[in-house]
């Protein structure tokens, strides 16, 4: 009988759910958007409740869809927008609180105060990552320090943290499992990327007890089943892979120094570092790709806050465009940006700049500025702010990039050929769109062994497009000048005490 796998990819807007067959092609996809809110400035929530329904509700759906059932789902692999925080209670299951999303600040000034205590090289040393906000290790501590009871619940080991993939799988399998995987794990700043554990300074430096941590596991094995509740059958639940981690996997960037960047809500560029932890001199991070079996393959990222949500700013504050796919047209009523630069930082600036004070600018209007250039100007930005991580990660690698392996739910030909001209390298994309969840299935299906090795998983690989470059150097070297610039003259917007 012919199987599937079920790959759960739970985005930072969008729910999805996609069943992959024996090839690696999409047999049928469902997606949920749901809603995230902004209490305070610089606040950013989710109700994890809504996390659940809305995942739980397009699994059952694609299965229904593709005219399956849960006996021929092989297994189910999840990836899922990283270092957002939930804490629920063990007994009733319910969340204590909303959850904190990747994208929140308000713990900033907690981290402030954390560097002048002298922790930056601690936490750096230990976990690979910039002592930050976008972290969950401080969001645990806010919930714990902010929310009535929830102190005392810790102490009694009644309370449960977890990433999205935790609570996903808590949920799954009815409370059984309560665990997470190395790569995710690595992205909560108390873990310890040399020792594999959660480590018990940090813990104690932000007050956190150990009890209410999940257990971390492989990013490829049977962590457990779902309950027969939910689908009428058992399913092992077999893949746990943080979404930017299994699009490097997806893209298939087995080998050192492979990079791909993922054109989300976010950017996010990945270079594969194989088994060597490599400490960034240029503000990156250093983070765990996966681990498969005993083997743990390690990576250098760079975070581009604020991606493809410039274009949904756009579409939703602006009035602009009427959808994310209207961009490309509108930007193509224009020549050129019209000398119009954005810079995106609406939440900061993440790498390698590290910027939590800067905000979102425009550069360069004029009378004569219309809706294409500040389009033009906005899709430029992504491919700018992700070139400033690219190069910062030559320099830590000592390598140059020769290719950069695209994917993610903006992609335009506008977008692609931009980037590949400010690069001066080939950009490349596959033909499966849809490159993290098929990270996780891949992962998911190496587990139960649907696919039998890396090797078998390889052959699936086809390219769709690539863009070379083909700016003139002078028209480069002008747009760097001019990005560098507007960068320069938007750090350190706000005062630390506003």
């Amino acid at each position: 009988m012919q199987q599937y796998i079920l790959s759960l990819d739970q985005g930072t807007s969008i729910s999805r759910a996609i069943i992959f067959d024996i090839d690696g092609k999409i047999i049928a996809i469902s997606q949920k958007e749901f809603e995230q809110n902004s209490p305070q400035l610089s606040w950013i929530e989710q109700d994890a409740n809504e996390i659940w329904y809305s995942q739980a509700s397009v699994a059952e759906e694609v299965i229904a869809k593709a005219g399956l059932t849960a006996k021929d789902i092989k297994a189910i692999g999840i990836t899922n927008q990283r270092e957002t925080t939930i804490l629920w209670d063990k007994e009733t299951g319910k969340p204590i609180a909303n959850a904190i999303v990747w994208q929140d600040l308000r713990t900033s000034k907690y981290c402030e105060e954390l560097k002048k205590r002298g922790l930056t090289d601690t936490i750096k040393e230990k976990t690979g990552l910039i002592l930050d906000a976008y972290f969950s290790g401080t969001k645990i501590k806010w919930l714990l320090d902010n929310i009535p009871g929830a102190r005392q619940k810790a102490k009694e080991g009644k309370l449960a943290f977890g990433t999205v993939d935790s609570w996903l799988i808590w949920k799954l399998t009815k409370g059984a499992c309560h665990v997470t995987d190395v790569s995710n794990a690595s992205r909560t700043m108390l873990f310890n990327i040399r020792t594999l554990e959660w480590d018990k300074e940090i813990l104690d430096i932000l007050d956190i007890p150990e009890s209410i941590l999940p257990e971390v596991k492989s990013s490829s094995e049977v962590y457990g089943m779902t309950s027969k509740s939910l689908f009428g059958e058992e399913i092992p639940i077999a893949g746990i892979c943080g979404d930017q981690q299994a699009a490097l996997f997806g893209q298939m960037c087995f080998e050192k120094g492979m990079v791909k960047n993922t054109y989300n809500t976010g950017c996010f560029i990945l270079m594969n570092t194989g088994d060597q932890i490599v400490t960034s001199k240029n503000d990156l991070i250093t983070t765990i790709a996966w681990q498969i079996g005993d083997k743990v393959t390690y990576a250098l990222e760079g975070s581009v806050f604020i991606g493809g949500a410039v274009i949904q700013w756009l579409r939703d504050q602006m009035n602009l465009i009427h959808s994310l796919s209207e961009i490309e047209e509108l930007a193509l009523s224009e020549k050129d940006n019209g000398g119009v630069y954005i810079v995106p930082a609406f939440m900061g600036l993440g790498a390698p700049y590290w910027d939590q004070y800067a905000r979102g600018t425009f550069w360069g209007l004029n009378m004569g500025t219309t809706p294409g250039h500040i389009a033009r100007a906005a899709l430029e930005s992504i491919a700018l702010r992700s070139r400033d991580v690219l190069k910062a990660m030559e320099r830590d690698s000592g390598n140059s990039l020769t290719q950069l392996r695209a994917g993610g739910a903006v992609l335009n030909k506008t977008l692609m050929q931009f980037q590949a001209d400010i690069l001066d390298i080939p950009v490349v994309s596959p033909n499966v769109k849809e490159i993290t969840a098929l990270g996780s299935a891949y992962l998911a299906g190496l587990a139960v062994g649907f696919w039998k090795d890396i090797d078998e998983i390889k052959k699936h690989r086809k390219i769709t497009d690539v863009y070379e470059a083909k700016m003139s150097k002078d028209k480069l070297d002008k747009t760097l000048k001019y990005w560098n610039r507007a960068v320069g003259r938007t750090s350190q917007w706000l005062d630390s005490d506003d």
